[in-house]
């Protein structure tokens, strides 16, 4: 499951709308959607997020937490540590290696270390840190 994914899943069970119901209303695919919940589809489109935001009346910081989340929610990632040292290409190794072994706890503190460092990604705005 993707951030993204667990995120609508929850809007949509607190809303008490069914999937099929919801991609009935947004004129996707019921199939399409559940991937896009479990993680089995790739970045949602902007306008999918934005179509999103408006069938849950998300607005402000709300919408712009789904729109980052959105960002942060490609299931199958690439890391490309080219030109950076030997221990960053060690350390993208290892955590492909292990990552499905890690528990929420060892995930959190990962997470914060990681928020500790500023996004400096090519082409990309720099996504806002995590709100707890």
């Amino acid at each position: 499951m993707t951030p993204f994914g667990e995120r609508v899943r929850s809007l949509r069970d607190a809303k008490g709308v069914t999937l099929k119901q919801m991609a009935t209303d947004l004129s996707i695919s019921s199939a399409y959607l559940s991937a896009l919940e479990h993680g089995k589809r790739g970045q949602p489109s902007p306008q999918l997020v934005r179509q999103i935001c408006a069938y849950f009346g998300i607005i402000w910081d709300e919408a712009e937490e789904l729109e980052r989340l959105a960002d942060l929610s490609h299931p199958r990632v690439t890391v490309d540590t080219s030109g950076l040292s030997a221990k960053a290409t060690e350390l993208a190794n290892r955590l492909s290696e292990r990552i499905a072994g890690l528990d929420d706890a060892a995930l959190d503190r990962l997470l914060e270390v990681l928020d500790a460092v500023p996004a400096l990604k090519a082409g990309r705005r720099r996504l806002p840190a995590r709100r707890r």
